[in-house]
């Protein structure tokens, strides 16, 4: 606050001169101009005031005088801020100096009491902490023990489903290469021998089954394919083309109704097969069948 009146008071200081200045300097104008009447022309004029060097002189004073305070309000200021904070420093000693002293009178109460509770000497108050200290050891390491058993079971199984779906993939693009070969193969063993390979890796798969049985009644295998094309309507009785592979084996066979049977099922199942009916070579010894001709004259006519 007193910093604040100083400055106010300068500032005021310094109106009142630039006032008095130029106060000061309109009135010899004006005495020049009164004086221009009376005076001869042989007179000099005076055209400057001839005390403004000592109003500079006081200005200049002023601003001295101002630096002067300013510098020593730096200094106060310095020292107050380095003032409070040795307070501050003497306060955190004297906090330590006190907790380090509650500490040891809390560690002598203590002793104190442990001896007042019966653990009368250092042995016994060593043979107890190493006894709890051997319990707490123990329980700790059967906790980790278990956790760490837990990890290795969890790590061993996500092991084995990595493995397991490595080989899925392995097997998958395996699988994949050796229909891309059925395809491309002109002899009836090669593919037989592709689909025993797919059926190696995967025993279940439908699809392999009936076109084996489907290659087998092309080398004259009727029986085969027909125990094939069971098989996979064992695996899926909802998979039409293995109704189809066993009507076209039964054909081939002479169990013309029966392959009726199952031609209606495979139609039943795939509404698009009614235009291959005609088509199946397999097919050619049941046009004469009554069953078969009922059949076709419901496709024709749909």
């Amino acid at each position: 606050m007193t910093s604040l009146q100083t400055l106010k008071t300068q500032v005021k200081k310094y109106i009142l001169i630039l006032v008095i200045v130029a106060l000061n300097t309109l009135s010899p104008t004006q005495a020049e101009n009164t004086n221009n009447k009376n005076l001869t022309l042989a007179e000099t004029p005076i055209t400057k005031a001839l005390y403004k060097p000592f109003i500079e002189r006081y200005i200049l004073d002023d601003l001295k005088l101002l630096r002067q305070e300013q510098q020593q309000l730096r200094v106060d200021f310095v020292e107050k801020v380095a003032n409070a904070r040795l307070d501050v420093s003497d306060r955190a000693l004297r906090y330590t100096a006190d907790t380090t002293t509650n500490i040891f009178y809390i560690i002598t109460i203590a002793a104190t009491l442990l001896v007042l509770l019966g653990w009368r000497s250092l042995q016994d108050v060593r043979d107890n902490i190493k006894t709890i200290t051997s319990k707490q050891i123990s329980d700790l390491t059967k906790k980790y023990e278990k956790r760490l058993s837990e990890i290795e079971d969890k790590a061993r199984v996500r092991s084995e489903q990595i493995i397991s779906t490595q080989q899925d993939i392995a097997n998958t693009n395996l699988i994949h290469s050796l229909w891309v070969r059925s395809g491309i193969t002109k002899s009836e063993q090669e593919k037989i021998n592709i689909f025993d390979e797919i059926l190696d890796l995967t025993p279940d798969d439908i699809e392999a089954l009936t076109y084996k049985a489907d290659t087998l009644l092309d080398i004259d295998e009727d029986t085969w394919s027909l125990s094939l094309s069971n098989r996979a309507i064992e695996i899926n009785d909802k998979y039409a083309l293995a109704y189809w592979q066993r009507a076209c084996a039964k054909a081939k066979l002479g169990q013309h109704d029966d392959a009726v049977a199952d031609i209606k099922l495979a139609i039943d199942l795939t509404d698009s097969l009614k235009a291959e009916v005609m088509n199946e070579i397999y097919f050619e010894n049941l046009k004469n069948n009554k069953k078969f001709r009922v059949l076709t004259g419901k496709i024709e006519n749909n």
